[in-house]
């Protein structure tokens, strides 16, 4: 028997202000895409914003429906946007932010398992990290430079 160790490490901003500018900005637009989310269930709204290689921006937010699990998270509208209308492109960066409309959310949200293992599909694609962005409604933002620090164990086509 053996242990193995994984060791995993996030940049922390105290704010969206500490952020450089061309992160601030898509850290807003993921606000802003947040506040049209569809979520008359959940009451929990989440926004994604996509910086890609081409300078485009692909906008995202979680999408409910009452035959659940039938929605869709704001990761995967925008990613899977990004992979159908601009297919060569590389994803550069993502910023995601949540927020409840029942209670203040102000400890960054992580995306949710099946989110990261798209995430992860996509960059493994491109060969190439993501930087990852997120938050909650307020406060601190988390940085992870690559889906790898979020999903250490991941699962990809080399073994199917």
């Amino acid at each position: 028997m053996r242990e193995i160790k994984i060791d995993t490490s996030f940049t922390v901003f105290n704010s969206i202000a500490e952020l450089s500018e061309d992160v601030q900005s898509l850290m807003k637009q993921a606000i802003a895409i947040r506040k049209k989310a569809y979520a008359p269930y959940s009451m929990f709204r989440v926004g994604a914003a996509l910086l890609l290689d081409n300078g485009n921006i692909v906008l995202g937010s979680n999408q409910e429906n009452a035959a659940y699990p039938s929605g869709l998270c704001a990761e995967r509208v925008a990613i899977f946007h990004s992979g159908a209308n601009y297919p060569e492109a590389k994803i550069l960066k993502m910023a995601i932010t949540a927020a409840s409309d029942t209670n203040e959310t102000k400890s960054p949200i992580p995306p949710c398992g099946a989110c990261r293992q798209s995430i992860f599909e996509y960059e493994f694609k491109q060969n190439n990290p993501i930087e990852i962005y997120f938050m909650g409604e307020s406060g601190e933002v988390y940085k992870s430079d690559s889906i790898r620090n979020l999903l250490p164990l991941s699962f990809d086509k080399n073994f199917l």
